[in-house]
């Protein structure tokens, strides 16, 4: 694809449009093309109170962005055949034994942690009135001081939604994951991360903690005449129930390492990790692991939280019909079957269109805006033109 001359001004427009209805604080759009990036912008505020911008260098909460990377390390590992696909998860960790509703104890395999077709849910896909909401079970971006083993114990202990590979449902798997890979490696994920991906990339912002805290961004929510700042502990409606929040777990060092969402990283080390996957995946990642993460495992299940035409790798979602994820839209999608994509609820999102050989990173401090609004949308319209 030759490079677009009009794709700033295209881009710019969304996201001046995003800031001047203040749906937006802040963020930063990166748009690479055949490994070149064609368009960069840290735009509006990271600290609106304090009146500090945005940088490029911003550090933002990746919340589910953190997912990928950890996914990324388990098919490192699994390429060291220090873990398998079909290793049920009691071979490491033998006292994680959920059941289903009826009190039968089913195998879950490292590949159902992956897909998320392990039966785990996460508060926010349970009604407001489920007892699930009292159980103690962290999200990975909340309630801080849960310690790793008090997890995996209250996880444990709630009943399964369906059996392991008969659905999708997007939940705590990637930190019950966490769990297995500290077990399998021998190493605190923190570790096995810098060892696996965060190190051999150069990522050098990207960790569990902060690695600068004066540049990371504040976090805000959504809200009109502008995003309120979020509190200690703090809410959005989302889904079933609401997402709940404690945007300073991560100081907590009690809190445990949240596979699914606990790190914190800037938009170039994340566009970093998206283009080494892209092109190959050196020097992390061979081409079993690359296949792992780019390639439909679940077949025809439904995607449930993501709607129609989508499928789900060990790692991410996949486009696999088009038409039905614009007729479920109302909206064109103009990307091409295989394209990767997910997001965060700290307000971020990314895609891959590998037959185009873009990658676009959005990261921004407005929760939910910057993960499925209008400039998620507005954006991905835009760099296609």
């Amino acid at each position: 694809m030759a490079k677009d001359a009009g794709l700033k001004a295209r881009v710019d427009a969304v996201v001046d449009a995003a800031l001047a209805e203040k749906r937006l604080v802040g963020g930063v759009v990166l748009v690479a093309q055949d490994g070149e990036t064609v368009y960069a912008r840290a735009a509006g505020m990271a600290d609106r109170e304090a009146g500090r911008p945005v940088g490029l260098d911003t550090i933002f909460r990746y919340a589910s962005l953190t997912k990928p990377i950890v996914s990324a390390a388990a098919m490192a590992l699994l390429e060291e055949g220090a873990i398998g696909l079909d290793d049920p998860v009691t071979k490491y960790l033998p006292d994680f034994r959920p059941k289903l509703a009826d009190g039968s104890e089913p195998v879950i395999t490292l590949k159902h942690l992956l897909t998320h077709t392990s039966g785990l849910i996460y508060d926010f896909m349970e009604p407001p009135e489920s007892a699930y909401h009292q159980s103690g079970i962290s999200n990975g971006f909340n309630r801080p001081g849960v310690t790793m083993e008090q997890q995996l114990e209250r996880v444990a202990a709630w009943p399964l939604s369906f059996p392991p590979g008969a659905a999708w449902m997007y939940g705590v798997s990637t930190d019950v994951l966490g769990a297995v890979l500290q077990k399998a490696a021998g190493a605190s994920l923190p570790e096995i991360v810098l060892s696996k991906v965060t190190g051999p990339l150069g990522m050098a912002d990207t960790g569990f903690v902060p690695a600068d805290p004066a540049r990371l961004a504040t976090a805000y929510k959504d809200g009109q005449p502008e995003p309120p700042r979020m509190a200690e502990t703090d809410s959005v409606p989302f889904a079933v129930s609401p997402l709940n929040y404690a945007p300073d777990r991560y100081k907590d060092p009690k809190s445990f390492p949240s596979a699914g969402a606990g790190m914190l990283g800037s938009a170039p080390d994340f566009l970093k990790f998206l283009e080494a996957v892209r092109t190959g995946g050196a020097p992390i990642l061979g081409e079993r692991g690359v296949r792992g993460l780019t390639e439909n495992a679940i077949g025809d299940i439904p995607v449930v939280l993501a709607g129609p035409g989508l499928g789900f790798s060990l790692g991410w979602a996949i486009l696999t019909d088009p038409a039905a994820a614009a007729a479920a839209t109302g909206l064109p999608n103009p990307r091409s079957v295989g394209t990767w994509s997910w997001g965060g609820v700290y307000g971020g999102s990314w895609f891959v269109d590998p037959d185009r050989k873009m990658s676009v990173v959005i990261l921004t401090n407005t929760a939910i805006e910057g993960m499925i609004g209008a400039i998620t949308a507005g954006v991905g319209a835009a760099v296609y033109g």
